[in-house]
């Protein structure tokens, strides 16, 4: 795959695997051999063990979706700012979808970083991030979006050709795609926090609106009024406003995850 992004360091180089098992942990490998430069990126047409947020797999099907992983080093980055970092790989993938898709209001970021069209998942992502002392030392981004995939497991997920009734060209998205990324990164590395948290909340799904979720078991509902720090939904149920972290939350049967369960 001919992939030539028009970045300064993001997918440089951009290397193809036709197969393997998750393009994560082959960028962590190379990582840990010392063979992987900041920007360096993975990609592959299938993933045998790929991951996603809660312990999920991402199931897709071969050589029809995008699937990679990109290695950043935000050594500027605090270890409990990290969630930052999240925000800014939103917000790149979803920018890149707003170009294919026009700005959809459709087209919106469920916390804490999957992408949706509707109440459909069109992609997610996994961050693992490695520590040195209180800041990242570096950070393995993992993306997996459906693109030309028309047979979707589930039907809580989308895809590109699903929406529009097009195919695309693959290395011409991964192109795009770090563009995005790169932008957005820039802007954290330049300390555009603010913009960041802003841009983020603009696009959050069901910000602002009453929705129902799953707490400890049980079906509540509520508002979602914000994103802390840590990387918390701030939720405001009834009179009490709660944090609630990755595991602790879900959103309810009316606002249903679902997805293809896709990973990196």
């Amino acid at each position: 795959m001919d992939i030539s992004p028009q970045t300064l360091f993001t997918g440089r180089p951009a290397i193809w695997l036709p197969v393997c098992g998750s393009t994560n942990t082959e960028l962590q490998l190379m990582v840990l051999q010392n063979r992987a430069s900041e920007g360096c990126a993975v990609l592959t047409g299938h993933q045998s063990a790929g991951r996603g947020q809660r312990g999920n797999v991402w199931q897709a099907a071969p050589h029809e979706n995008l699937l990679l992983s990109v290695l950043w080093k935000p050594t500027f980055l605090g270890a409990t700012r990290q969630f930052l970092l999240s925000q800014a790989v939103a917000l790149g993938v979803h920018d890149w979808a707003v170009a294919l898709l026009g700005p959809d209001p459709r087209l919106r970021l469920k916390w804490p970083n999957d992408v949706y069209f509707g109440e459909q998942k069109l992609g997610g992502i996994l961050i693992e991030n490695s520590l040195a002392g209180a800041n990242l030392q570096h950070s393995i981004v993992g993306i997996g979006l459906n693109v030309n995939q028309q047979h979707l497991s589930v039907p809580t997920a989308t895809s590109l050709t699903a929406l529009t009734g097009r195919a695309y060209d693959l290395a011409t998205l991964a192109a795009r795609l770090f563009e995005s990324l790169e932008r957005r990164y820039l802007q954290l590395r330049a300390g555009q926090v603010a913009r960041l948290r802003t841009d983020y909340l603009a696009v959050l799904y069901h910000y602002q609106e009453l929705a129902t979720f799953v707490i400890d078991g049980q079906v509540v509902t509520g508002q979602i009024v914000g994103v802390d720090e840590d990387g918390r939904l701030a939720v405001q149920l009834g009179q009490e406003l709660r944090r609630f972290g990755l595991q602790e939350i879900k959103f309810g049967p009316l606002a249903t995850t679902g997805g293809a369960n896709l990973s990196c």
